[in-house]
């Protein structure tokens, strides 16, 4: 058996160095070629007006993904409801995240039957069906993009919160916290110097993890009817309005958003992945 040369053993471990630091970027790498199709295609595209006598064209056939039943291009219109679904995604992940911090921060700076009280309206607010709950939020305000923010942060907040408090009941019991309160600072300098940066960086992988929930929500919701307006270009419109088109023989209507919903939630799920073990301990060692 022949020992491996320390040459070579440096070489293998940069080269899986290389690897790893090639398959953390990669997921980020998609999601800027997402975002920037989402962004651009439909800002250099010509500018869309409904035209029947182009209605679901096949792709190739005068357009490079083909047209919808209304005569516009399929993939300017789905770079358009792409480009809708994830912001407002992004601000029902911002929102969510910063209601659970916030309940989270709250929960164990107040500590005692205060702390008690609040993990018991988390586990109730956990038990309700998120999706049935976002319905008839949405249903309400049927339309309004602010509605469907608003019922998927209330739905999403108490995961952050739970682990917010998880991260910060740890740090509490860390020396320098007890040094701080026994030196007569204030809950509130405690918990803006000392807790919210411990949790800095498991809010940003919560904030990473609730973007692809957030996505598949809004994308229902409109699917089912109670979200954007069938007017408003957007994953969940464009989807719907598939349904029929599908039954003529239009199957690019369905695939195309469909791919670019999975592609899109895939790779926030291998973003956040990459983002907790980049801010995660290696196993067997501690933060020091």
């Amino acid at each position: 058996m022949t020992a491996i040369s320390p040459p070579a053993m440096r070489d293998e471990s940069r080269w899986a160095a290389a690897t790893d630091r090639i398959k953390a970027a990669a997921p980020w790498i998609v999601l800027g070629v997402i975002g920037a199709l989402a962004i651009g295609w439909p800002l250099i595209a010509e500018e869309q007006t409904a035209d029947f006598a182009q209605a679901l064209r096949a792709p190739g056939d005068g357009s490079l993904l083909g047209t919808d039943h209304s005569g516009y291009g399929l993939g300017v219109r789905t770079a358009e409801g792409l480009r809708i679904s994830l912001v407002i995604a992004l601000a029902c992940a911002i929102l969510a995240t910063v209601l659970g911090v916030v309940v989270g921060i709250a929960s164990v700076t107040a500590g005692g039957w205060v702390d008690a009280i609040v993990m018991r309206v988390v586990d109730g607010v956990n038990a309700l069906p998120h999706l049935v709950v976002g319905v008839v939020i949405a249903a309400m305000w049927r339309g309004e993009p602010l509605a469907i923010i608003v019922s998927i942060a209330l739905t999403h907040w108490p995961a952050v919160a739970r682990v917010v408090r998880a991260e910060l009941l740890e740090a509490t019991s860390a020396g320098w916290v007890e040094t701080a309160r026994l030196a007569g600072a204030s809950r509130t300098f405690i918990a803006t110097r000392h807790l919210m940066p411990a949790v800095s960086g498991q809010v940003l992988v919560a904030l990473t993890v609730l973007l692809p929930h957030a996505v598949w929500h809004e994308t229902t919701l409109s699917f089912l009817g109670v979200g954007l307006s069938p007017d408003a270009a957007s994953l969940g419109t464009l989807l719907g309005q598939a349904r029929g088109d599908v039954l003529t023989g239009a199957w690019w209507t369905l695939v195309v958003p469909g791919l670019a919903l999975m592609v899109t939630a895939l790779a926030c799920s291998a973003a956040a992945g990459s983002l907790r073990r980049a801010t995660s301990p290696p196993t067997g060692e501690v933060w020091r």
